[in-house]
């Protein structure tokens, strides 16, 4: 079987695991890595001849860094100066990095960092230092964003494979904001989703996004998870259409698709934003197979009984094997795997502090 790296970010520290054994069931793990260390953001870059890990840990004593490894986890590299801070003028300090984006193969180099307070960065070394993107920042609606329960902040970054210059950002709480020139201007693309919690319930912005992906075969077809609403675009995110009916819950905050096949999403549903639990207090995953038109319940192996660990935005991911992997880890602290594209389940970890993110990439 392929060899898969699955990297773990929980609130002490990052963990790593190598799938191992002849039938690719057993899983070896390292860590933690940055111990005590909140781990929000994790990036696994396999554009290069050997796969590069990005960590963004936050010290409670040191503040927050990106670290880098070219060995897979055995060393770690923090540059002398900061990779990720703002430039004198803007009065804010960086407080956490929620997302390290490698982009497509159309700009090798260019790795996106989201930041809390809700900022964009640019590296094009492969994450070794990065650039404030300043026209987010001064953008009109910036100082009338919000702050969702887990703080303001840009967390998700999708790029166009297409195109490098193409780039959706989702912001807790401003909303989608996309750019088509690199950053070098940026416009809302909010059209058609709601935000119940404001008085105008369709605004222009300062929605509650929670995390976006991009279809595998189509990429002008997003999917979205909204703070109330599951969401797919057609036109690289300018509109979007609901298609949460047939979930237990359109409340959530995870959402992925598969690295290959169009049209397949997954997603984990939570019963709304007062009542953060599974519906039904059942830990399952949904699968899309036809882009949203009906979902489906996909549980095998998992607990069944009463189970109370919620999935966050970055937590739920997949890998680039054949068959697809995918993964998700819940504040209960554990993991599970599928490597049968989500038709059945296996926890691979427990006991872990709560898991804020998870990558998967095949790295051998």
């Amino acid at each position: 079987m392929d060899d898969v790296l699955l990297a773990i970010g929980t609130r002490k520290g990052l963990f790593l695991a190598r799938r191992s054994g002849p039938s690719g069931v057993d899983w070896e793990f390292t860590g933690p890595h940055f111990p005590m260390q909140a781990v929000y953001s994790v990036g696994i870059d396999t554009r290069r001849g050997r796969p590069r890990l990005l960590a963004g840990a936050d010290s409670s004593h040191w503040g927050p860094s990106v670290f880098r490894s070219d060995d897979l986890g055995r060393t770690w590299h923090e540059p002398a100066r900061p990779a990720v801070r703002f430039p004198e003028g803007t009065d804010t300090s960086l407080e956490r990095v929620w997302q390290l984006h490698p982009a497509g193969p159309a700009a090798p180099e260019v790795v996106w960092a989201g930041t809390e307070p809700g900022a964009l960065f640019r590296s094009a070394d492969g994450g070794e230092s990065f650039d404030f993107v300043r026209a987010l920042w001064d953008h009109p609606q910036r100082p009338s964003w919000g702050a969702g329960y887990g703080g303001q902040a840009v967390h998700t970054v999708v790029t166009d494979p297409r195109d490098a210059d193409t780039v959706v950002v989702a912001v807790s709480s401003g909303g989608v904001y996309r750019t088509t020139d690199g950053g070098a201007s940026w416009a809302p693309s909010n059209n058609g989703l709601k935000a119940e919690f404001l008085p105008d319930p369709y605004p222009d912005f300062g929605q509650c996004v929670h995390k976006i992906a991009r279809d595998a075969v189509d990429p002008d077809r997003l999917y979205l998870q909204n703070h109330g609403g599951v969401y797919r675009s057609d036109d690289g995110g300018v509109h979007w259409t609901e298609i949460g009916k047939g979930l237990p819950a359109d409340f959530g905050f995870a959402i992925a698709t598969h690295p290959r096949r169009g049209g397949v999403a997954y997603v984990f549903p939570v019963i709304d934003g007062g009542d953060r639990y599974p519906p039904d207090y059942r830990c399952r995953v949904y699968r899309t197979d036809d882009a949203g038109a009906s979902w489906t319940e996909r549980s095998a192996g998992l607990p069944g009984e009463h189970h109370y660990g919620v999935v966050l935005r970055d937590a739920l991911r997949t890998d680039d094997a054949d068959p697809a992997g995918v993964y998700f880890g819940n504040r209960n602290g554990e993991v599970y795997a599928s490597a049968d594209e989500g038709e059945s389940w296996r926890q691979i970890a427990r006991h872990l502090p709560d898991v804020l993110c998870v990558r998967a990439a095949v790295v051998g």
